[in-house]
């Protein structure tokens, strides 16, 4: 069986999630690791005994043979990083997100991919978690009938919003999206690994298939469940502040609400991550699409930039989007948006 080597860059929180992946997977070592903070280095390669450590990840690159690489940094940094990885050779990434500060830095490095036959997934691994998956079979199973609106309800069209973006394509069977209209506002300066975000955002979207969504955001919140499926014969609701994780409203019944117990055998235990990873492997192996890959990763995150977009042209923005850069960004730059 291949034993598949494994580097990780960025040795915090999220970099020590990814490793817990690998450690659960047959056949994968992890042998190298990359962080400039010595301490941060040092403690993760003791930890998941990784036999060499690196402050620049270059190095690691040009001296180790490398199957797969994890990257868990800030997003400004993730397309030179996937891109040299990609020309290292390496058969895999699997990336933190958000993808990328701009929408062109984001069609860049999964191009950079592609061109070479690389494996690259980034870790929307909602997709794992038992209340949402628990959702989509019920969705699947007739339970609320025909799908016809999602909506989500978060901090941030950025970082938190590139998940539901995700899980709405997930809830839709991966259904393009056909036009994205939106609204931000940045009344107080905000950022998350160094990029700005709105402090209330609005997106409505209209997929293909006629099914139609809302995610809002900050100021502009839902103030609501994290997740609501709505059919032509009930809702699906999932998370929320004293909520039951999952809940099912059928026409002429009550609320059904599931509880954690429930859900407790609807994914094999890990969590989230954990299962992000192991998908990956097998694929790897396998040759098939991992749940989380690139592809369904750049759908989710052009309907962040497209809904900035839209916020700047003041109307509907129909996909795929031209647009190289984040309108948010741009905005902010030019005094267009921003607080004052």
């Amino acid at each position: 069986m291949t034993q598949y080597k494994v580097g990780v860059i960025g040795c915090g929180s999220r970099g020590r999630a990814h490793a817990e992946g690998y450690q659960a997977a047959a056949h994968v070592a992890i042998i190298a690791c990359a962080d400039p903070v010595e301490a941060a280095r040092a403690s993760f390669a003791e930890d998941f005994a990784a036999a060499s450590s690196y402050q620049d990840y270059r190095v690691m690159l040009e001296r180790e043979t490398l199957d797969v690489v994890s990257i868990c940094t800030w997003t400004g940094l993730h397309r030179a990083m996937v891109a040299a990885a990609a020309a290292a050779g390496v058969k895999a990434i699997h990336c933190e997100k958000p993808m990328a500060s701009t929408w062109g830095d984001a069609k860049a490095l999964y191009q950079a991919c592609a061109e070479r036959g690389v494996l690259l997934t980034f870790c929307h691994q909602r997709r794992f978690g038992a209340p949402f998956v628990k959702a989509k079979q019920l969705l699947n199973a007739g339970a609320i009938g025909t799908l016809q609106r999602l909506e989500g309800a978060c901090s941030n069209l950025f970082d938190w919003g590139t998940h539901w973006f995700d899980m709405f394509f997930y809830y839709n069977d991966e259904v393009p999206a056909e036009w994205v209209m939106g609204q931000i506002a940045v009344e107080a300066e905000s950022q998350v690994f160094g990029v700005p975000l709105e402090t209330s955002g609005l997106s409505w979207i209209r997929w293909q298939n006629g099914v139609e969504g809302l995610l809002a955001t900050g100021g502009a919140s839902l103030q609501g469940p994290r997740n609501r499926l709505v059919g032509s014969e009930g809702i699906i609701e999932i998370g929320g502040m004293h909520r039951a994780p999952l809940r099912l409203l059928r026409a002429g019944a009550a609320w059904q609400d599931f509880a954690d117990a429930q859900l407790a055998d609807v994914v094999p235990p890990g969590g989230d991550t954990v299962l992000s990873v192991l998908d990956l492997i097998d694929c790897l192996a396998s040759g098939t699409e991992p749940r989380l890959s690139g592809r369904k990763a750049l759908q989710a995150t052009e309907l962040i930039f497209a809904t900035y977009e839209s916020s700047r042209r003041r109307g509907r923005v129909f996909l795929p989007l031209a647009a190289e850069d984040s309108a948010l960004i741009t905005m902010l730059a030019e005094g267009q948006i921003g607080p004052g």
